[in-house]
């Protein structure tokens, strides 16, 4: 391809830089017949920092699959349909990816679709109202869903007052007053070769991936993007939304670590010996030996930044005192006497078991390389996943439960109470 690429041969992937900047990152299964793409945009909700964008990254991405100039919405969806493509994007706090999963003799139809909404979208304005209440639809949807809305109110005590507190789907007065002109400044703004990193697995060349690429997106400019990163020390605080429900919907956690943070290799076993999986201990003592909740299960939440810990349990409201006081119960107990053997080598047999699983759909691979990429973390093989997370000891698991659950408490929660119910169990 010329000395203007650089490309870097990994382990198991391959990295090229074209000379404007825009990232192609592959990795190749050849026991298979299709490709995932995914183009991955760096940008999220963080980054909208003007009252005018909140809900942008994710309004952007429902509009770009309405076309460009030369493509029309239906004209997108026919030609995905016409190949038995699927498609679909997703928006997060930090980034944004558009992605498709075809056959591999497909992929420069996949790239012709893509490379014309993502660079050059219409806006036009009849599809960009009609859109605003589809967005707005699903704003509706979440707020009807008492899980939703509990879980949008723990990250609103985790993160208060930093950039991550702010909702993906932006709120209904923001997604109504945004103008077509705020779409086109945020696009614009964030936007661009040196923003944008393409991961693609499958039955693939590395070098005919970033010749396709290249044909279609060389001519793009456009330098990488920054963002407004902090630490977050939040206070223990309740954030409750009241309502007469059937069921309460109660996380509660605290401060955790960001993404990249060394500890999380330990943290993970952790999370997997208290609340995931059928013989977690939450599971255990919440539902199998007391009948307290359906669901109960441990979280993580991490970003460049920031981070937090929590535990989810969904319970009958009179019941919501006794399912804390028994989550409280074992969240001081391996503080206080750490895991058994027996735990740390069946979390670990798991975890492996799951890494496996997810390495045999391409579309999760693809997900992994590309967040991986924009995101500046390492690459790294299986052989080094499974090097780390078996070097983690029963010492490091009840160390970092010592340093995450220690620290202040946080409840978000949607229930027939009042916050002051719920306030004992943050201090």
């Amino acid at each position: 391809m010329g000395t203007s690429f650089r490309t870097l041969p990994g382990v198991y992937y391959d990295l090229t830089t074209l000379p404007n900047g825009l990232r192609v990152i592959t990795e190749t299964m050849p026991s298979v017949r299709s490709v995932s793409i995914g183009c991955w945009a760096d940008t999220g909700t963080r980054d909208e920092n003007l009252d005018h964008e909140h809900g942008a990254s994710h309004f952007l991405e429902h509009l770009l699959f309405k076309g460009s100039d030369e493509l029309s919405a239906r004209e997108v969806s026919e030609t995905f349909d016409a190949i038995g493509a699927e498609s679909n994007a997703f928006t997060s706090k930090e980034a944004t990816c558009y992605w498709t999963r075809l056959l591999d003799q497909d992929v420069a139809t996949g790239f012709d679709i893509l490379s014309e909404i993502i660079q050059r979208p219409a806006f036009r304005a009849n599809e960009i109202d009609s859109e605003r209440q589809v967005v707005i639809e699903e704003i509706n949807m979440n707020d009807d869903d008492p899980n939703d809305v509990a879980f949008e109110n723990f990250s609103t005590a985790a993160f208060k007052g930093h950039p991550l507190e702010a909702p993906v789907l932006g709120t209904r007065d923001s997604i109504r007053g945004m103008t077509r002109d705020d779409i086109m400044g945020y696009w614009d703004r964030r936007y661009g070769a040196g923003s944008v990193v393409i991961a693609a697995v499958g039955n693939l060349v590395h070098e005919d991936i970033v010749g396709m690429v290249s044909e279609r997106f060389g001519d793009w400019d456009g330098d990488a993007v920054t963002h407004e990163h902090s630490e977050v020390d939040p206070p223990a605080r309740v954030e409750l939304t009241r309502r007469d429900t059937e069921q309460a919907h109660i996380l509660i956690g605290g401060k955790g670590m960001n993404r990249s943070d060394e500890r999380r290799w330990a943290y993970q076993v952790l999370n997997h010996i208290m609340g995931s999986g059928m013989s977690s201990r939450l599971f255990r003592e919440v539902r199998e030996e007391r009948g307290l909740a359906y669901s109960v299960y441990a979280f993580r939440l991490a970003y460049a930044d920031a981070g937090a810990w929590g535990v989810y349990v969904g319970t009958t409201p009179s019941q919501t005192d006794t399912a804390l006081k028994v989550i409280q119960d074992e969240l001081n107990k391996v503080m206080d006497e750490g895991v058994t053997d027996s735990e740390l080598e069946r979390a670990k047999g798991s975890m492996r078991g799951g890494l496996a699983l997810s390495l045999e759909d391409s579309n999760s691979r693809m997900v992994r390389l590309g967040r991986d990429e924009l995101a500046g973390m390492p690459h790294l093989s299986t052989d080094e996943r499974l090097e780390r997370l078996d070097a983690v000891s029963r010492e490091d698991v009840q160390k970092v439960a010592q340093e995450m659950y220690s620290a202040e408490r946080l409840i978000g929660a949607v229930g027939p109470f009042d916050t002051t119910d719920l306030e004992p169990y943050v201090t």
